[in-house]
């Protein structure tokens, strides 16, 4: 029996038709993952976050401590993605392992944390495109929050494009990504080792500190360290997310149950990596910190201080290159995803959202998600006095990183809960479930709880500079969704959603199954 062969099997055997194209290699699910963490689009865009809040050691030390715990919770999902190949698989899981609620909740948790990781990496693309063509042009184009929006229409309007037009071209874009990130990446750090007239100490690097946050007395005392440089963390914690795109893409990749299992694992340990080194680089090319800190810890300070003109404008360009590809891929597995729940009734206007054109892509699904991304960054229009970043983008990252973590804790949990009962596939933990589906679990609480808290003072209301625009809106927004898919629930959908439906009959299952 072929692999393709055997695929169909399992994919049978799990209730589901073959309707989406298998062609994609083991290589390619690894590289949409790979290219949706994106070292080039997370390690610029939120750089700020982790410089502002805790310094150099929220990069130096938070970074490799962060991608350790997070690569435990990939060695738990990958245990899942073994077990269960399918588009959507994380609410699949869910409602396979749980019950019909944990499915819907997992679902919407999914869903939202995938439009949100869309709508935050094509919004810092066009941020740095912004910047980009203000630099090419000397000034010709201005780089306004206006354009910064309107470029982030265009270009989440090509992804859309380019994941309906050109389904086949997808896979193959997905590995051109991931050799630009590797060879971008090793340019940026070349250039950043070998071009500035002077770099930081390693006491700078490894034990500098800095808070720009507002929250306590510098960077002294309790609430520096329990509060200030978690907030950092979220650098680390948004950057290295998305690979649940491995399983989402798992109904059109050849060996899946393996295939699938170990590119999510790798996607999160190679980036770890590769991150680390450009952030280790960007560290100690950081030599004018007082630049840096008027620009609110834009990372652009530092190639703007640190190298000539052109040399700054490549490294936008590359990174700017770099984050087109991420969104193309989030793209890619947000329509995967919106599709598979929308099989199973799980979106209002399902039979729209699922429907499949004759090039076998979800088109509607695409659209849908798109349009959502842009409308959920609407608020990004209008920054705090002070800040060249939108407090909204912030908001829209923790909304990202909050929604995609909860609904990997709800298999992980149960995945927990059932113990020996849970049949693995070729791909699996073996005894030691147990402790790592703890520390997964544990660690995802504890960072959904600092996410929803206030990023700065004037987002604190009865602060004597509270404004609106520096709201974290990530509580209200993820509140208002539990609120409303609970009350749903409660009210309706517990009536009609069964979790996964069977779209094969036995008698196409018969067809499905080859026999030996």
């Amino acid at each position: 029996m072929s692999s393709t062969e055997e695929d169909s099997r399992r994919l049978a055997e799990l209730g589901y038709k073959q309707e989406l194209a298998r062609t994609w290699s083991g290589f390619s699910n690894f590289a949409i993952s790979f290219s949706i963490i994106s070292i080039l689009a997370g390690c610029f865009t939120t750089f700020g976050q982790a410089w502002n809040n805790g310094g150099p050691i929220a990069i130096s030390w938070g970074w490799p401590l962060i991608s350790a715990f997070i690569l435990i919770i990939g060695f738990c999902m990958s245990e899942l993605v073994s077990a269960y190949p399918t588009a959507g698989g994380i609410y699949w899981w869910a409602a396979k392992m749980g019950k019909p609620i944990h499915g819907w909740f997992t679902g919407w948790l999914n869903l939202i944390g995938l439009i949100a990781v869309t709508a935050s990496v094509d919004y810092g693309c066009a941020t740095f495109l912004n910047i980009t063509l203000n630099r090419l042009t000397g000034g010709a184009w201005e780089a306004t929050l206006p354009r910064a929006f309107l470029l982030f229409v265009i270009i989440l309007a090509l992804h859309a494009l380019i994941n309906i037009y050109s389904h086949k071209l997808i896979s193959v874009l997905q590995n051109v990504s991931v050799w630009w990130h590797v060879a971008g990446a090793a340019i940026i750090v070349a250039i950043l080792i070998f071009a500035p007239t002077a770099h930081q100490s390693a006491d700078f690097v490894f034990f500098g500190t800095n808070n720009n946050s507002g929250f306590g007395d510098g960077s002294d005392g309790l609430p520096f360290w329990l509060y200030v440089l978690p907030l950092g963390f979220l650098l680390t914690q948004y950057t290295i997310t998305g690979y649940d795109a491995c399983a989402h893409v798992s109904e059109e990749t050849q060996g899946a149950a393996t295939s699938a299992a170990r590119g999510l694992w790798q996607s999160i340990f190679y980036s770890a990596i590769g991150g680390w080194i450009l952030l280790l680089s960007f560290l100690f090319a950081a030599t004018n910190v007082d630049e840096i800190n008027k620009q609110a810890g834009f990372v652009g300070a530092i190639f703007e201080t640190a190298l000539s003109s052109p040399l700054a404008t490549a490294i936008f360009a590359i990174s700017t290159i770099g984050q087109f590809f991420c969104g193309m891929s989030c793209v890619t597995s947000m329509s995967r995803m919106t599709y598979a729940f929308s099989r199973d009734g799980g979106v209002p206007g399902w039979r729209l959202w699922s429907k499949i054109d004759r090039n076998r892509t979800p088109v509607n699904a695409i659209i849908a998600g798109c349009v959502v991304a842009a409308l959920i960054t609407l608020p990004a229009l209008y920054a705090p006095p002070g800040l060249t970043t939108p407090v909204a983008f912030y908001a829209v990252v923790s909304i990202a990183v909050i929604g995609l973590y909860l609904a990997f804790l709800i298999p992980i949990w149960l995945r927990l809960r059932m113990g020996d009962r849970f049949e693995p596939g070729p791909w699996t933990l073996g005894g030691k479930y147990r402790v790592l589906c703890w520390i997964a679990s544990i660690e995802i609480v504890i960072v959904s709880i600092y996410f929803i808290m206030p990023f700065s003072p004037a987002g604190v209301p009865g602060n004597k500079d509270f404004t609106w625009t520096a709201v974290n809106y990530a509580p209200i927004a993820v509140g208002l969704v539990l609120i409303g898919i609970g009350l749903w629930w409660t009210l309706s959908a517990k009536h009609w959603f069964t979790g996964p439906r069977r779209t094969i009959d036995e008698a196409d299952q018969a067809d499905e199954v080859p026999t030996a």
